[in-house]
């Protein structure tokens, strides 16, 4: 009788399994020929293949592809701030914080109100940045508190729950937020001032002398690190000190090279890394016809960009290089081994809410600048996104949650144009949302981990 129910079990398993494989086989198939139309219609609209579905399309221009491309880098840049949250929360608790994007709505709100207070007093127009920098404080100092409030007063009694029991109580935390912010400032659409007209021109930037600039800071931090940290290296124990020396004529180049790097005190393998990444910049700032590297940006989109990497570094820094971040590291990998090693879990639980507050401030301050317009739901469907961009990404993996970002905010601006008006699918304007989740279904059907995280085993899959 047992064999039997494992014959059975193990049909089902494979009919699934062949499921899977058919949609995955659909999904490719459709995403395949929807590249092939695009391409057919940039290269001549009248062909055939590119008049089989949509005979009035006339295909994007080059200006037009990069303009989708940047309006989907910066709007992508909020969605990886969001997601670190996701990721840092699900790290250290393992499980899902869905009142998050409520914590991101708080930040633009609270912008909001204070940026309003500043223009009143006449202070938004007369000393900008100043005033950019206090809202910003205010922002972060707002989502950071509530953030914190929430995990003390809603998640830390639930902490020994089992993990369903803090996913709906953040359901019902993410309401109660939306509900809270619209009783004390009302449904309607609050606006941002209006900003500095040089913030929001049109600039042509050549990102080929980007690259260039990229590559000669690359090469010069990092010989200045790795000299740094080389001066403090000792002697390898383990050299042989029977081995006859070898003149240095008689060296490859290649061993010259390295001879050189270990006196400077940069190891081989870094060495080859800060000239892999040099010359692949160099040629890619060089190379590269004019044209196509030059975007039309406005400066608004250049400080979410930049704000948004910024403060990716800062958190990986925090994370990767303090005692803190060791501290956060432990308490993801086990609880009860970091408390018996010393760690305070619970103000480590803190600091991490606190972090992911941070970010989701920051990312409010930018959705406000970027887009002017807030209200008590602003956070749901970015929230939304931001988890599906941390899925996409790997839950879990601070760099795959940015990445994910970035990602999904360019998959959503440029895919409709590119994929589905080709094949004649009509208001293509209208899907970035369904866009966003079928990447997620994409991404789930043909590596379930994520992008950047573990490939699960046939038996974590079971």
């Amino acid at each position: 009788m047992t064999g039997v129910m494992r014959s059975r079990s193990a049909r089902r398993v494979s009919g699934v399994d062949r499921f899977l494989t058919v949609i995955r086989v659909v999904m490719a198939s459709l995403i395949i020929i929807g590249i092939l139309a695009f391409v057919a219609q940039q290269i001549d609209p009248n062909n055939p293949f590119a008049r089989w579905r949509n005979p009035g399309a006339r295909g994007l221009t080059g200006d037009q592809f990069k303009g989708l491309l940047i309006s989907g880098l910066s709007q992508g840049s909020m969605y990886g701030l969001i997601a670190l949250g996701y990721s840092m929360v699900y790290g250290v608790l393992g499980f899902i914080n869905f009142a998050h994007g409520e914590v991101f709505m708080v930040g633009a709100m609270s912008g909001f109100i204070t940026s309003d207070k500043l223009h009143a007093a006449g202070w938004w127009e007369s000393n900008f940045l100043l005033s950019l920098t206090v809202v910003t404080l205010i922002a972060i100092a707002t989502s950071t508190f509530t953030a914190v409030v929430t995990e003390r007063i809603a998640y830390r009694p639930l902490r020994n729950s089992p993990r369903l029991i803090p996913l709906i109580t953040s359901i019902g935390v993410s309401f109660f937020i939306q509900n809270a912010v619209m009783g004390l400032l009302g449904p309607a659409t609050k606006s941002y001032p209006k900003l500095p007209e040089w913030l929001t021109t049109v600039r042509s930037v050549d990102l080929g002398r980007v690259f260039v600039w990229i590559a000669g800071i690359l090469v010069v931090v990092g010989l200045l690190w790795y000299l740094w940290r080389g001066g403090s290296r000792e002697k390898d124990p383990t050299a042989d000190a029977g081995e006859l020396p070898v003149s240095e004529s008689e060296l490859p180049i290649g061993e010259k090279a390295g001879q050189v790097a270990a006196t400077l005190g940069i190891s081989v393998p870094a060495l080859r890394w800060l000239v892999s990444v040099w010359i692949a910049l160099l040629l890619l700032g060089f190379l590269v016809p004019g044209k196509v590297l030059i975007f039309a940006i406005t400066g608004t989109k250049i400080t979410v960009v930049t704000v948004a990497a910024v403060s990716m570094a800062g958190l990986w820094y925090l994370v990767e290089r303090t005692k803190t971040g060791r501290a956060m590291r432990a308490v993801a990998e086990d609880k009860e081994i970091a408390a018996l090693m010393g760690i305070n879990v619970n103000r480590i639980i803190v600091v991490t809410f606190a972090v992911g507050g941070t970010m989701a401030g920051i990312g409010g301050i930018l959705w406000g600048l970027l887009f002017r317009s807030v209200h008590h739901m602003t956070g749901f469907l970015p929230g939304i996104k931001a988890f599906t961009a941390a899925v996409v990404g790997g839950i879990g993996n601070m760099g795959g949650a940015m990445a994910g970002g970035l990602f999904l905010g360019s998959a959503e601006s440029v895919a409709p144009m590119v994929l589905m008006e080709p094949l004649g699918i009509p208001g293509v304007s209208q899907l970035k949302d369904a866009v966003a989740f079928t990447v997620l279904v994409l991404v789930l059907l043909f590596r379930p981990a994520g992008l950047f995280g573990e490939r699960l085993s046939q038996e974590d899959r079971a």
